[in-house]
């Protein structure tokens, strides 16, 4: 095989072929001709590109493969890894982006002249678009060898969809394929600090990672400040409606990509032009950007960095507000971004909490309040960005004007309320899946907006209040807003906490109804084991339909109607209404049809080692079936469904059916048992199984109320509306 040959695992022929992995396993021992493995390992062995690709078409099986994913199968198995394919496909499609009346000669090409002739072509449409000073760098002629299939592969691929959209597709599926190796700000969340920092012409982020804020900050940028700007004396702009995007990044790698990506995406020439500057290195230790000021700063730092500079950076003359403490990097980043902005300048930066509150950081947050340099700290609810178990905060400062007055208010704002209906009651778990956004959204901004204009806001109990600064400057200098906010006004009252106590006076009436009578002697329970069948047997006997969830897609543009809701395996496990949502479909294909669910299946999580199986009623029918959980759909002139579940919920079965690795319990459903009992009978165990049901979603609901009820009066007792 030659050096410069991609490579694939068995996971990527698997997507190649449209298969599951285990396809790939049988074609391995069952096919003499099927490729040998050339690296890899023994346990994840990968094979040749082209070789696969040869003998999937030879079997029938690759014709219809989209043109993307055999694109994003060259990036994956680059022989110099995916970072550098995804840089060699970017450089291309930007050539291609600016300059598509050069490709079509490039391209009639042979393979191993178009690898000499692309150098020089890139480097002149780089530097047009970046400058001399960048970090993408123009890959050599022998660096391009090994891309020239890829290459080709792109431009196609741009023809389909778009320079954008291709780039878009092969680093979002490289993002997926590396969870952990990249923090990621979700879309709302960098919409939002974008809001928060308002319209400007020039934005800089000074950790800039894949690009996701400077990116929301160009789609929201506005023609009209930019003569504000350039009379503030900020960095120029070039005209009317122009921006400039500014951001420096550690990694040299993310760095290339993100000025990649952000250049697809925006205009190079035109009264909306963008220009692009990003440029590598660490940003405290060595600033990419010394005589920068912008109109806006957008950052997600990275969080409790020790080894952040604190020793060679004591005297640095951006510790205007005081010295950060070797714990306080955050603090630093926080300085670091007020530097950078022109007076009257914002800059929004997501923040642990542990920031508000933490003892070595108090002077620094004094100075910021005497100084007006911070105006805002709003509280989000836990799931709204990684590190997603913790409830970050969003920190808005302002570069103080000289010769103005500083502000005497802080905005304070709580949103961990804001979460999916349902969510909020004691016991019912919380997270990415229960998180309303758009109500997080709008109670930030309805906050913000006029304190912004008019430097106070009345106060709303337990969701945001305007502070006097003078009111924060203790000892301590605490600014979690949860601290400082008032509960909601009567929230839990005598009048809602009589209504509570009703409910659940009610509930247990019927909990003590529904109690099961005491079991009778052991009847044909033996038998029953001796004549067992399995899921797996029924399926095959099409006594019940088999299906996994998680694979469908929402519709976009003029398609998509109202959102499908998705039945999570946490809400199956915590016996919720559907709670998630359908992701996007790509642009550059269709969406994908959902698994969506009827009355009567039966639906089954397969992670966690518990037995739970639970039977969909017409309050839940047609939401889509969610990642990792099975459906079982059985005929009704067969199976009765409540007789189904039942049985899938003995802990003899999970025990048997289960399979286990290193960190995880998976569930096989198809080996999952239950006895061959004719129609009459399975109803007679699926009423009592269905009586079970009910008597659990009544205990469930008892507990809630009773938590609701038993905290409504430790807080009304507590801030007087509830009498002792």
């Amino acid at each position: 095989m030659p050096e410069s040959a991609a490579e694939v695992t068995a996971a990527g022929i698997a997507r190649l072929a449209g298969v599951g992995r285990a396809a790939v396993s049988n074609w391995r021992r069952r096919h003499a001709d099927f490729p040998k493995p050339v690296g890899g390992t023994e346990t994840s062995p990968s094979f040749a590109l082209a070789d696969v690709e040869d003998w999937l078409r030879a079997q029938g099986k690759l014709a219809e493969v989209p043109l993307r994913e055999r694109v994003w199968q060259q990036v994956a198995g680059h022989p110099s890894g995916a970072v550098t394919g995804l840089v060699h496909a970017g450089c291309v499609l930007l050539l291609v982006h600016d300059r598509a009346a050069a490709w079509p000669a490039l391209a009639a090409a042979p393979d191993d002249r178009l690898g000499e002739l692309l150098p020089v072509p890139l480097e002149e449409a780089l530097t047009e678009r970046f400058g001399v000073e960048r970090a993408v760098r123009t890959p050599s002629a022998r660096e391009l060898a090994g891309s020239v299939p890829l290459v080709r592969g792109v431009a196609e691929l741009a023809a389909e969809t778009g320079p954008r959209d291709a780039f878009e597709f092969l680093l979002g599926r490289h993002l997926d394929a590396n969870p952990r190796q990249y923090t990621l700000t979700p879309p709302g969340p960098a919409a939002l600090m974008a809001a928060l920092a308002g319209p400007a012409a020039t934005v800089l982020d000074p950790a800039c990672g894949t690009g996701a804020l400077l990116g929301t900050a160009a789609a929201a940028a506005a023609g009209p400040t930019v003569a504000a700007a350039a009379a503030a004396g900020s960095a120029p702009a070039a005209g009317p409606g122009a921006t400039a995007l500014h951001g420096q990044d550690a990694d040299p790698d993310l760095a290339a990509l993100t000025a990649l990506r952000l250049a697809l995406a925006t205009d190079a020439t035109g009264p909306r032009r963008v220009d692009v500057r990003v440029l590598s290195g660490d940003t405290l230790r060595a600033d990419a950007f010394p005589a920068l000021t912008v109109d806006a700063v957008l950052c997600h730092p990275p969080f409790n960095e020790r080894n952040w500079g604190h020793d060679e950076l004591a005297y640095d003359p951006r510790w205007e507000y005081g010295f950060p403490a070797r714990t306080e990097s955050e603090l630093a980043w926080v300085q670091h971004a007020l530097a950078r902005l022109r007076p009257g300048g914002t800059a929004v930066l997501l923040m642990p909490p542990a920031a508000a509150s933490r003892r070595s950081g108090r002077r620094v947050r004094a100075d910021l309040l005497r100084r007006g340099a911070l105006r805002a700290v709003v509280a989000l609810p836990a799931g709204a960005a990684p590190p997603y178990g913790i409830p970050l905060h969003l920190w808005v400062l302002r570069k103080p004007v000289p010769g103005e007055r500083p502000p005497g208010e802080l905005l304070l704002v709580d949103t961990a309320h804001e979460t999916a209906a349902g969510a909020g009651v004691p016991g019912s778990g919380s997270g990415r899946d229960r998180l309303d956004w758009p109500a997080v959204e709008s109670a930030v901004l309805g906050a913000w907006r006029p304190f912004d204009r008019d430097g106070t806001l009345p106060e709303t109990p337990g969701e945001s209040r305007s502070v006097a600064v003078v009111e924060l400057l203790d000892d301590d200098v605490d600014l979690a807003p949860a601290r400082h906010l008032p509960p909601p006004a009567a929230a839990e009252g005598a009048a809602q906490l009589a209504g509570v106590r009703e409910r659940l006076t009610e509930t247990l009436r019927r909990t003590r109804e529904l109690t099961p009578p005491p079991a009778a002697e052991p009847g044909a329970a033996p038998g029953v084991r001796m004549t067992a069948t399995t899921v797996g047997e029924l399926a095959r006997a099409g006594a019940l339909t088999l299906r996994a969830g998680g694979t469908g897609t929402a519709p976009a543009g003029p398609a998509a109607q109202a959102p499908v809701r998705v039945l999570t395996d946490t809400d199956v496990l915590a016996g919720h209404a559907p709670s998630g949502t359908l992701p996007e479909a790509p642009p550059e294909g269709p969406a994908e049809e959902p698994v969506l669910l009827a009355a009567g299946d039966v639906v089954v999580p397969v992670l966690g080692g518990g037995s739970v199986a639970r039977v969909v009623d017409a309050a839940t029918a047609g939401a889509a079936l969610g990642r990792n959980v099975h459906l079982l759909r059985p005929d009704p002139a067969a199976l009765d469904p409540w007789f189904l579940a039942g049985f899938l919920r003995a802990t003899a079965n999970s025990r048997q059916a289960s399979s286990y690795a290193s960190t995880a319990t998976r569930l096989d459903v198809r080996r999952l048992q239950l006895p061959r009992l004719p129609l009459r009978e399975q109803r007679r165990y699926g009423d009592r199984f269905r009586a079970l049901a009910e008597f659990e979603e009544a205990l469930r609901l008892a507990g809630r109320l009773g938590e609701q009820l038993v905290q409504g009066m430790y807080d009304g007792l507590a801030d007087g509306t509830v009498a002792p």
